[in-house]
């Protein structure tokens, strides 16, 4: 029992330490997401080994290394319980006219066929605007009848799982579908014009994650999530940022992108906000995000039910309040913070001239 316990306690140590290399290999960044799974199997691990009862200083060295793991990763993903102080203050009904805006963002799973769960999803929730990703032709056909409530579109389907619709009540001022790093991963650009006058900003993302056999690292990923990082970071205006972004919030490069852009994460000090995977509740990650800059107050926040995808939705409803950022402390970048921005945009560069 106690060979057994040592095996166990020797993964757990080695998932703790592998994401400690500032490598871009999939099996080393892999372990950045399961920090809740880990640190629950560190307890168990523990709690093994009184059961048995340590009797050797190597089963009493091995619970002191686990005992220093768990603080590791529970100081990760601290921020995203209700422990920590909120990031976003919450909205309060106090009778001034404010401008409302709300976000679904769905991945819909390009094999899934039931479209028919997320329009009623969408009709129930009435969101003033719509993301959709993953989306083919089949899917664009499919929530056509959308544009009754949403007219304003920016429609780019692909066959590949890496098209994506936008749906809005508002007028889209300028969008654009650009392509950040890739040729063949899109993100959508827009201002949406609200009734009051006020433009914000959208941008819509869903980078493409490390695959184990033909694109193993995440250098494509994290360069992506910089670069519009950097785009937004002296934009002093009303921004959103949504999408699937392949990356849990507890992440370096989540960190990174936030300090860089200034954006806030309604999450912190409430709570994980898992969307994926939608099929297996024990593996379930929070992969679908949406960062604001400080002139919003939050007014909902929520994963909303299954629609057939292994992603769940995700609904966002903000209150721009012109003195909002007055209660926000919004994150900075620092010198550490903007050389490993540029070193990341260093080793894509790399890459593609090794290509």
């Amino acid at each position: 029992m106690t060979f057994l316990l040592l095996a166990v306690a020797a993964f757990f140590i080695t998932g703790t330490v592998l994401p400690l290399f500032s490598h871009d290999h999939w099996v080393i960044r892999f372990f950045d997401f399961p920090r809740v799974q880990l640190s629950g199997g560190i307890v168990l691990t523990l709690a093994g080994f009184l059961v048995v009862g340590p009797s050797t200083v190597v089963d009493y060295g091995t619970m002191a290394l686990l005992g220093v793991c768990l603080v590791y990763q529970i100081d990760h993903i601290l921020s995203y319980t209700p422990l920590a102080p909120l990031q976003v203050k919450e909205a309060t009904d106090d009778g001034k006219a404010t401008d409302k805006i709300s976000f679904l963002v769905a991945n819909v799973e390009i094999e899934n066929r039931n479209a028919g769960s997320l329009l009623d999803l969408i009709d129930e929730e009435d969101p003033d605007l719509v993301l959709a990703i993953e989306t083919d032709e089949w899917w664009m056909r499919q929530l056509r009848p959308l544009q009754d409530d949403f007219p304003h579109t920016l429609e780019h389907p692909q066959e590949d799982a890496y098209g994506m619709c936008l749906y809005s009540k508002y007028p889209l001022v300028d969008p654009t579908v650009r392509f950040l790093v890739e040729d063949d991963v899109p993100s959508i650009h827009t201002k949406v014009a609200l009734p009051s006058g006020t433009h914000v900003w959208f941008h819509g993302m869903h980078p493409r994650p490390p695959h184990p056999t033909h694109d193993p690292d995440t250098t494509e990923r994290d360069a992506e999530m910089i670069l519009l990082a950097q785009e937004l970071q002296d934009r002093d205006e009303l921004t959103v940022v949504g999408g699937d972004l392949n990356d849990v919030s507890w992440s370096y490069t989540t960190r990174l992108f936030q300090n860089i852009s200034g954006l806030l994460d309604p999450r912190v000090g409430r709570g994980f906000y898992s969307t994926f995977h939608a099929r297996y509740p024990f593996l379930r990650y929070p992969l679908d995000h949406t960062f604001h800059s400080e002139h919003f107050l939050l007014s909902q926040l929520k994963v909303l039910p299954y629609i057939g995808s292994d992603h769940f939705p995700v609904l966002l409803e903000l209150d721009y309040h012109p003195d909002a950022e007055n209660h926000h402390d919004e994150p900075e970048a620092n010198g550490q913070d903007e050389a490993q921005a540029q070193h990341e945009l260093e080793k894509l560069e790399e890459k593609r001239n090794s290509e």
